[in-house]
């Protein structure tokens, strides 16, 4: 039985006292959320040995950067601005590198695959049977696991940045950071846009995540789940460098991952590609999760 299952069983009680508990509490404890619920299933996703190694190797990429930049020295960016050249001047830009470099492959593959296990995984395994058994609210457990997607994928993020950040003082030092503007920031407004960057970054993967919970609401292979949403992630990077379809280019959801250079900017312009960013990955995930939802809604439990 997973950890989910347990929660869930908690949650609603055995079946001899559900009835009790429903006449003393109510529908409105049916309404709330509880958080042994959301406990047990960050437990689910950050107790696995395999999303540790996933982590570690997410890790490895900025130390690796960093250890080639240092012993490799490309020297300094000069009047130009390049993110690599630009770390032996200030190693705050090893945070970026990394996260320029992970935001094409490793971060997405991360997310899809711990999203595409949300459901399809309890499926495959046969917990999710127990899990509908009990009464507890569909819509409840499905907003369960997109929190939990969403918090893996802004700690992946931080995860990724933070490591990049310490390696990066370490071997090379702080001060000002060089904007795209050509001005000056100091290093608290410095790590300040770092984490804007962080932030924007999660809710552009957030948009993967809910595409993945809807994908993992189709099938009972978390595998095969995985694959289709990295191949859907893969197409949507195809079609964003076809010219003649640059009329799609704004609606596809990868197409506004870089948007984040816009926060290195002085001053940040929250308009254009940053807003343009947010509204797109909130579209797919106001359109995604509610799709995941009404499969999952109806799902057959004996199935």
């Amino acid at each position: 039985m997973s950890a989910a299952e347990k929660a869930a069983l908690r949650e609603s009680g055995t079946p001899g006292e559900t009835s009790a508990a429903a006449s003393a509490s109510g529908p409105r404890s049916q309404r709330l959320p509880n958080p042994r619920f959301l406990r047990s299933e960050l437990w689910l996703i950050f107790g696995r040995r395999r999303n540790w190694a996933g982590l570690a190797v997410l890790a490895s990429v900025p130390l690796i950067i960093a250890i080639a930049v240092k012993i490799n020295n490309p020297g300094s960016a000069g009047g130009e601005f390049n993110v690599f050249s630009s770390i032996t001047d200030n190693g705050l830009f090893v945070a970026l590198a990394a996260l320029t470099v992970e935001i094409q492959l490793f971060l997405p593959i991360a997310v899809a695959s711990i999203s595409s296990d949300a459901i399809a995984g309890e499926a495959n395994l046969g917990t999710l049977r127990y899990l509908l058994a009990v009464p507890v609210l569909r819509s409840r457990m499905l907003a369960v696991k997109f929190t939990a997607i969403v918090i893996f994928t802004f700690v992946a993020i931080l995860l990724v940045a933070g490591v990049g950040m310490l390696i990066g003082l370490a071997l090379f030092g702080g001060g000002s950071m060089v904007s795209l503007s050509g001005t000056s920031l100091s290093f608290g407004t410095g790590v300040w846009r770092i984490l804007l960057i962080c932030g924007y970054l999660a809710i552009e993967l957030s948009a993967l995540s809910a595409i993945g919970l809807f994908v993992s609401s189709l099938t009972e292979q978390p595998i095969g789940a995985a694959i289709a949403v990295i191949i859907i992630m893969i197409m949507s990077f195809i079609l964003d460098q076809i010219p003649p379809l640059d009329w799609l280019h704004p609606y596809l959801f990868t197409h506004h991952w870089y948007g984040f250079t816009e926060f290195l900017r002085d001053p940040v312009s929250f308009g254009g590609p940053v807003r343009d960013g947010v509204l797109n990955a909130a579209a797919y995930i106001a359109v995604c999760y509610s799709a995941a939802w009404a499969r999952f809604s109806g799902r057959d439990v004996t199935n």
